[in-house]
């Protein structure tokens, strides 16, 4: 079932884009938790995680979790848990946490393949307090009951406004 009234698509600008995933580098590389990887989760995070990847010289990994491959994302996140388990400190990117079903998912795989939880962390650009989880960094934060714009960040851009809204209309719960 999708919505029917169209979403209010709320096109992010590249800089304000840009501030966002400086603010994450500059939270990252002065907190005292330094990761050994950027994992960017496909496909939303994997840009932002290639400019903090850049800005704090970490090597990077990615994940596509969104491509629905069976399998596919599962066997690679088993071998980053193993990589968690042996010390190695992962930090995974995604643009927003909106109802935070992705970083369920990743954790509890993570968690069935022995990854050390405190090797652990998730950052996104737009973090919804209502989200069924908890990040640990976030450039910014809304709240899903008050705000129903449907964020167009700058590499979706390129999509028709058709597509957009038909997307947003696929999660109608996130529209109001």
């Amino acid at each position: 079932m999708t919505h029917t009234s169209a979403p209010v698509l709320n096109y992010i600008a590249y800089e304000d884009f840009l501030t966002k995933a400086r603010g994450l580098s500059k939270t990252l590389a002065t907190g005292s938790w330094k990761p050994d990887f950027i994992i960017g989760i496909g496909r939303g995070g994997l840009v932002p995680a290639v400019y903090i990847s850049h800005e704090l010289q970490v090597p990077m990994l990615s994940i596509d979790h969104s491509s629905k491959v069976p399998g596919f994302a599962d066997e690679l996140l088993g071998k980053v848990a193993t990589k968690s388990s042996e010390g190695t400190r992962l930090l995974f990117v995604d643009d927003i946490n909106d109802s935070g079903g992705t970083i369920v998912y990743i954790r509890k795989l993570l968690a069935d393949n022995g990854c050390n939880p405190e090797n652990l962390k998730f950052a996104v650009l737009m973090d919804n307090i209502r989200s069924q989880v908890r990040v640990d960094y976030a450039a910014e934060t809304i709240d899903r009951a008050e705000d129903k714009r449907w964020f167009v960040f700058p590499w979706e851009a390129v999509m028709t406004a058709e597509t957009l809204t038909e997307e947003a209309q696929a999660v109608p719960e996130r529209l109001g």
